[in-house]
């Protein structure tokens, strides 16, 4: 595929993307946030969706060997780095996606996330040079390290490359617990509903009483139980 192929590419799928997050109005913190706080689960669902179809996908790519055989950086800073993160991302009200989004709608607030989003990480580029590159790299053996700052290991190989089982097998596993979790929220909100409309209909029939003193059966509930009979 020729550069410019490339970009018309990455153009529609980007645009795609861009046009899906913003009319559904997806949000990787609201999916977080709504659930813990308002036991909502609309974008937690969306968000599982979306880990099961990625899931599947990458570690295709991965058996059939598509791509570059794949190494990582995982050491404790990583969850420094995305617990930080995280905290800037509750602080904006949005997730760097959905901050795009509303950036692109005009919004000064996700205009000033992404500035500053920017600005950090050009720090932190200039303090990860002057103070741990390259000794950190060089100082990654694979065991715990203090002088790395890092806790944890250089150029890791993927589960693939050091078991032989294929990246899928574990994508299916990950995938069958995120299936887990969605079924279980889908299930928690059939019961919630359930009992939404119980308790409607029980606070319905105990209007109708009060509202006929004769003591004959209320005429909502007398119709209520026509249609069941029905």
């Amino acid at each position: 595929m020729t550069p410019v192929a490339e970009c018309v590419a990455a153009f529609i799928f980007g645009t795609t993307v861009g046009l899906l997050v913003q009319r559904s109005r997806y949000c990787n913190v609201a999916a977080l946030r709504d659930a813990m706080l308002f036991k909502t689960y609309r974008n937690t669902k969306a968000m599982l969706v979306a880990m099961m179809i990625m899931t599947l996908g990458f570690t295709a790519f991965i058996t059939i060997g598509s791509g570059k055989p794949m190494h990582f950086d995982v050491g404790l800073n990583t969850f420094i780095g995305l617990f930080l993160f995280g905290i800037g991302m509750v602080l904006a009200g949005a997730c760097t996606v959905s901050t795009w989004v509303k950036a692109g709608e005009g919004n000064l607030g996700a205009w000033w996330a992404l500035l500053f989003t920017f600005v950090g990480m050009f720090l932190f580029s200039l303090l990860w040079s002057f103070v741990y590159w390259p000794p950190a790299p060089a100082t990654m053996t694979g065991a715990p390290n203090v002088a790395g700052l890092q806790f944890g290991f250089a150029n890791a190989a993927t589960l693939q490359a050091k078991t032989g089982i294929p990246a899928i097998a574990f994508g299916l596993v990950q995938t069958v617990v995120l299936a887990a979790i969605y079924r279980a929220i889908v299930r928690r909100e059939r019961q919630r509903s359930q009992a939404n409309a119980a308790a409607g209909s029980a606070e319905s029939t105990a209007c109708d009483a009060w509202a006929d003193p004769s003591g004959a059966a209320p005429q909502g509930a007398m119709a209520r139980a026509a249609d069941q009979g029905a």
